[in-house]
This record gives C-alpha cells, sequence and structure tokens, in this order.
C-alpha cells in the first residue's frame, strides 16, 4: 500500500470504522445540532445498556469525532467542534447531509425532544435504579 505524505486519509478511514455502526451514527446524529447531551440521555435515546454506549462513545471519541466534559458525576458528550480536524469536520458534514431526511432519525429526533424535557440528573438518577 502506498504511503501518504498527510494523515488525511487515515483519518478519513478511522473515521468510517468507528461510524460502520448504526448506534455510533445514531449517536453522532443525536448530537447534531446540539450544544451537549449527558451520557443517560444518550442511553435512553438508544435502549442499549450502559457498557454497550459507553464502549460506542468510546469509539467515536478514539475517532475524534466527539468529545467529553465531566461536570461533577454526570458525563455530557458534544460533536467535535474545534474544526481543526478536517476529516472530522468533512465526515460530519456529509453525514449530517446525507441523513437529514432519513426516517429513523426523524424518529430519533422526536424521541430525542421527549427524552430532553426530562431534568438529565433525574434521568440518570432513574437509570442507576433500573
Amino acid at each position: 500500500m502506498a504511503k501518504y505524505k498527510n494523515n488525511y486519509i487515515k483519518d478519513i478511514t478511522n473515521i468510517l470504522k468507528a461510524l460502520a455502526d448504526e448506534s455510533r451514527v445514531r449517536i453522532v446524529m443525536a448530537l447534531a445540532g446540539r450544544e451537549k447531551l449527558c451520557v443517560c440521555q444518550i442511553i435512553e435515546l438508544l435502549g442499549l445498556a450502559p457498557s454497550t454506549v459507553s464502549k460506542h462513545l468510546y469509539i467515536l471519541r478514539q475517532a475524534n469525532l466527539i468529545e467529553s466534559n465531566k461536570k461533577g458525576r454526570w458525563v455530557y458528550y458534544n460533536l467535535a467542534g474545534d474544526g481543526k480536524n478536517k476529516a472530522v469536520q468533512t465526515v460530519l458534514h456529509w453525514l449530517q447531509k446525507s441523513l437529514a431526511k432519513d426516517a429513523g432519525i426523524k424518529e430519533d429526533k422526536k424521541l430525542l425532544g421527549k427524552i430532553l424535557k426530562d431534568d438529565p440528573e433525574r434521568l440518570c438518577l432513574k437509570m442507576k435504579k433500573r
């Protein structure tokens, strides 16, 4: 395989590998246009086990698609927004444009609207009791 002088193709490949899962695409699309989401809101949206969601979030962080910020006991996620990684920005733009009218993504937006009406701290505490 030819060696490239820049890492752009390597970055794109890593990003595409990270997005090769429907749940991870759903996470990225849920974060699109939002300042942040608490991990408990993401768990509620996906309906998956916390450990599974944690693994998905780890993979997205490794690909530099998302960032996390801990506030007290809660962890919040947002899309990588520094604009420094051109590959990330290119793929995120393409993904958002390509899936804007997808029925599943629209359904996630409706569900997320309901989830966001609940206090994230209350939602997290409710999940711990499950």
